[in-house]
């Protein structure tokens, strides 16, 4: 791997984005999802940079990113990638979202397109999450785990005084109980780089969403990858592929530490599906 640079840039309301970046060739630029950081995406920087380009950017507000007071909502999100690949003049780009790192990209392609965009990897996520928006007999398969008293109920803790309490809950329902303690506590202290006031407001955005609409338009290659261990059901990862014209599938099973977080729990696995992705356009199951 070639040495690890870090930089940032400035959006266009003057809010630094700071990323990280390694190799050369094809662009692959890393999304990470709600509260993650791109020093999550640690192996896949170091494994993939050895024959790609690889970008991983803090969300505004998340890791070393600014934390201005406004902004705190996918659209705007979007709007900041897009103002990153055009700061670092970046095209024919392999985007790769994680959680809601794939609202991101689905925002970023209502507003945008495919422009600058040659592929897509989506990586566990649902389409809706608010169980108000979909048929009761629905809310399995499109991933609607949402309620709005529920949605209003996280936002309300995340605003509370035990605010980091709450959120080791909820990332312990995102990996294995293989996960090392120590892998979860730096998770977690990653995660709390997010004021909480903010991650309750984009919460709320973020859950009172619906991508459906905007599947069935996109144009590229596209790999859509879930978990059989991931709180969101392995059918979701099914439904979102079927509405992608042209893309594939592929669901890490129990063995292979198919839980939300695969891309840190497997990373060899993940590395090797993501690189045979993008060289050859499609994946073996």
């Amino acid at each position: 791997m070639e040495h690890t640079r870090t930089g940032s840039i400035l959006t266009n309301d003057g809010v630094g984005i700071h990323y990280v970046e390694a190799g050369r060739g094809e662009t692959l630029v890393l999304v990470p999802g709600f509260s993650q950081t791109a020093a999550e995406f640690g192996e896949q920087i170091t494994d993939l940079s050895r024959d790609h380009r690889v970008i991983a950017l803090d969300l505004r507000g998340h890791g070393e990113s600014d934390k201005p007071d406004h902004g705190y909502r996918v659209s705007r999100l979007a709007a900041d990638l897009r103002d990153l690949l055009l700061a670092l003049d970046l095209d024919e780009v392999t985007l790769l979202g994680h959680s809601l790192g794939c609202t991101v990209i689905w925002c970023y392609w209502d507003l945008f397109g495919s422009d600058r965009i040659s592929r897509l990897v989506l990586v566990d996520q649902a389409a809706v999450t608010a169980t108000d928006l979909v048929d009761a007999q629905q809310v399995t398969e499109l991933g609607a785990i949402f309620s709005a008293e529920f949605a209003y109920g996280v936002a309300e803790k995340l605003r509370g005084p035990h605010a980091a309490t709450a959120w080791r809950e909820v990332v312990s329902m995102m990996h294995t109980p293989q996960l090392k303690a120590g892998d979860v506590e730096w998770i977690v202290e990653q995660n709390l780089r997010l004021p909480r006031q903010h991650a309750a407001t984009l919460h709320l955005d973020h859950y009172g969403n619906d991508w459906r609409d905007v599947l069935p338009r996109i144009t590229v290659p596209t790999l859509v990858i879930g978990g059989e261990e991931s709180f969101f059901d392995a059918k979701v990862a099914l439904y979102v592929a079927s509405r992608v014209p042209g893309s594939q599938v592929r669901v890490f099973s129990s063995a292979e530490r198919g839980s939300h977080l695969m891309f840190w729990e497997n990373p060899s696995l993940f590395n090797a599906v993501v690189r045979e992705f993008i060289a050859a356009g499609k994946v073996t199951s």
